[in-house]
């Protein structure tokens, strides 16, 4: 029977999370904020100690998810639990799995990520998902940018600021209004309405605000202006297909609050007993839209390196054009349908269950790597590369 390891990331005890004003503090007309108007978030009114409390383990699993991702698995093998902690090197020596199924995001630096992987290749052990090279990269969203710009991937124009001093220079060919957001972070970690900037003012105590609670470089890109999607890949290669494409209703968001997903979109106001309906999947775009989505989120897959799956966000600029945002290697996975979780929704969408989804993934690893799997898997129907999918609702 295959030895399957599972590395994974478990988050500690759930606090509430508070959104920085109350309902009442929001606007009550959907126009975007401008510099004299008082947005639904204001983190740069927050203290360093409620930072932490609001995201520092937004990256990392809940039980809940770890145990699905398990379940999962265990169709196709023996699972072992191998949590990525300090001793993890050693119990995967120790153990030596088969193949490792990984969704651990790692904790310190900007090479967290790669950790995993990296201690896997050290002892020659194959996993799933993308090498610690794709992994680093993708989390440093300006090295990312850099290699989609090199090869001619529409992404928006934007600077990287380490240093207040540098802020005014680095920027001086960018138009406004500007977004500003840390250099190596996900989950929408410190990105609230704030980060929107409208004049150079409100950039320079954002980028601050960024700089001195973060403890990281300032990415700067002009802000788009139209509809958003994310877009899930499973395979590799040729064979990398992009899932139903899904669309961002940031119409559902309070009053007041601007058409980004946020930290506070993400976490704060979709909450289990009032959720939002923020996602249309499969979007309602036309075909002509679809396949330019689709064209630009497998280009940035495959010249990324990414491997096996991945998430993609896309945003249309002023002329409708797609561009590249951001791409995650290593992207969510919440088990629960009412739980907003893209990759998950893009695959219901596709006809793929949230095992199947797991097991296609493993699955992908397994055939790049040589690895066999074993009987079991001639009983899932899902072939290698080839998920089900079911129509995109174009237009």
């Amino acid at each position: 029977m295959t030895l399957i390891g599972l590395a994974y990331n478990q988050k500690p005890e759930p606090t509430e999370l508070a959104s920085p004003l109350s309902e009442g503090g929001r606007q009550e007309d959907g126009e975007l904020s401008r510099p004299d108007e008082e947005p639904p978030s204001r983190n740069f009114d927050l203290t360093i100690a409620e930072l932490i409390t609001r995201d520092e383990f937004a990256e990392w699993d809940s039980p809940a998810t770890i145990a699905a991702v398990e379940s999962a698995l265990a169709r196709l093998g023996k699972v072992v639990r191998l949590e990525a902690k300090e001793d993890f090197p050693e119990k995967l020596r120790q153990t030596r799995p088969d193949i490792v199924f990984n969704i651990a995001e790692g904790f310190h630096g900007v090479n967290r990520e790669a950790h995993v992987p990296a201690i896997c290749e050290f002892y020659g052990i194959p996993y799933s998902g993308s090498d610690p090279f794709t992994l680093t990269l993708c989390l440093d969203k300006a090295r990312t940018k850099e290699t989609l710009v090199f090869h001619g991937i529409p992404t928006p124009k934007f600077a990287v600021i380490d240093k207040l001093a540098n802020l005014a220079l680095r920027t001086a060919d960018l138009s406004l209004p500007l977004f500003v957001k840390p250099l190596h972070e996900g989950s929408s970690k410190g990105i609230t309405d704030a980060n929107l900037c409208w004049d150079r003012n409100h950039l320079v105590r954002q980028t601050r605000f960024l700089l001195e609670n973060y403890k990281q470089p300032v990415l700067v890109e002009e802000y788009l202006p139209g509809k958003e999607f994310t877009c899930a890949v499973l395979g590799n290669g040729g064979e990398a297909t992009v899932l139903p494409i899904v669309g961002m209703n940031f119409e559902t968001l309070p009053k007041g609050a601007l058409p980004i997903y946020s930290f506070d979109a993400k976490f704060v106001w979709d909450r289990p007993e009032n959720p939002l309906d923020i996602f249309q999947c499969p979007a309602r775009i036309t075909r002509k839209l679809e396949a330019s989505i689709q064209r630009v989120t497998l280009d940035a897959f495959r010249v990324l390196g990414c491997r096996d799956w991945a998430r993609i966000d896309v945003r249309l600029d002023a002329g409708g054009a797609p561009n590249v945002l951001e791409v995650n290697p290593l992207p969510g996975i919440l088990p629960d349908p009412a739980d907003n979780s893209c990759l998950p929704k893009a695959a219901r969408a596709a006809g793929i269950g949230y095992e199947e989804l797991i097991q296609i993934c493993l699955k992908n690893a397994a055939a790049r790597q040589g690895v066999d799997l074993g009987d079991s898997l001639s009983q899932n129907s899902a072939a290698q590369g080839e998920p089900a999918l079911v129509a995109t609702g174009s237009t």
